[in-house]
């Protein structure tokens, strides 16, 4: 693992280009997600599949791998008869699956440990409601445990990823507390406000001061309100902005399926830069093609 400074140090050289979506990509590479745990069944049926669906984002340009952990859980995985040793195990093995993915291409490729909220674990698209009648504590135990296997197994940064709200937030960032890695803190948003309703201001003070935390911001939301939440990460942080919307369709958790039309602009890349964004990818639906366009928006003279 990389000495825990060495991350942040290298959002302070320009903008980092993050992945797209690791679903979709799996869906055109004929993967079958329509289990509960979603992509993280792959990591104990595919592992292939996940490494390949790593190394389309690394050949598109992306420098920051985001782990196929974002449904990955103790409790998802016991459903599926999966015991705390093997869950560990396919824990670390997303973490190897997505460095292996980025080794080779003679440039730095950095892991992102995807630690998603606890909406996720129910698949029913809690994560875009928020409030889920448990305490800061509570959440606090549900999401340490997994932490500290995928700390353990040498990711570059946690991205503690579509948080709708900020209890959530503040058990996570203590479910983090001495666990040796940087993290970064992105909330899904709608309307200006997190999807419990709450205020960005607020939201993003939680991160305030907190050293740890190398990045703020939003993902998996609309693309039209990225730029004025990353002008506010910013100036109530002073930390960098991270930034990865959907491609602006809209999930329906009752049909399991996308609505709407795309509105994802790549060539709004740069002005989230020249606002504050150091980690600029996509999301939901963002494949690769988009995050080559959007590699290129950000690489000057190309």
């Amino acid at each position: 693992m990389k000495p825990v400074r060495a991350f942040a140090e290298a959002l302070g050289e320009g903008p980092l280009v993050l992945d797209g979506g690791l679903s979709n990509q799996l869906e055109a590479q004929g993967c079958d997600l329509s289990d509960a745990l979603w992509s993280a069944r792959l990591l104990a049926d595919g592992p292939e599949q996940i490494e390949a669906a790593h190394a389309a984002y690394v050949r598109a340009g992306a420098r920051v791998v985001t782990t196929a952990g974002y449904q990955a859980t103790f409790e998802g995985f016991a459903r599926r008869g999966v015991s705390r040793t093997g869950t560990a195990r396919l824990l670390a093995r997303s973490v190897e699956l997505a460095r292996a993915a980025g080794e080779g291409i003679g440039e730095e490729v950095w892991v992102a440990a995807s630690v998603g909220p606890y909406g996720a674990m129910l698949a029913d698209g809690s994560e875009y409601r928020g409030r889920y009648g448990l305490s800061v504590r509570e959440l606090e135990r549900f999401h340490r445990p997994r932490i500290e296997v995928l700390a353990a197994a040498g990711p570059d940064v946690l991205a503690l990823e579509t948080v709708p709200d900020t209890d959530e937030a503040e058990a996570l960032l203590r479910a983090v507390e001495g666990c040796g890695v940087p993290v970064w803190l992105s909330y899904t948003v709608e309307g200006g406000r997190t999807r419990a309703g709450q205020e960005l201001a607020g939201a993003f003070a939680v991160a305030a001061g907190n050293d740890q935390v190398v990045a703020v911001g939003v993902n998996c939301c609309d693309p039209d309100g990225v730029g004025a939440a990353v002008e506010l990460a910013v100036a109530v942080t002073g930390k960098p902005a991270v930034a990865y919307p959907n491609s602006g369709e809209r999930w329906d958790a009752d049909a399991r399926g996308w609505r709407g039309d795309s509105t994802f602009d790549p060539s709004r890349a740069a002005a989230w830069a020249g606002a504050g964004a150091r980690l600029i990818g996509g999301c939901c639906r963002v494949g690769p093609p988009t995050i080559a366009t959007v590699a290129r928006a950000l690489t000057p003279g190309t």
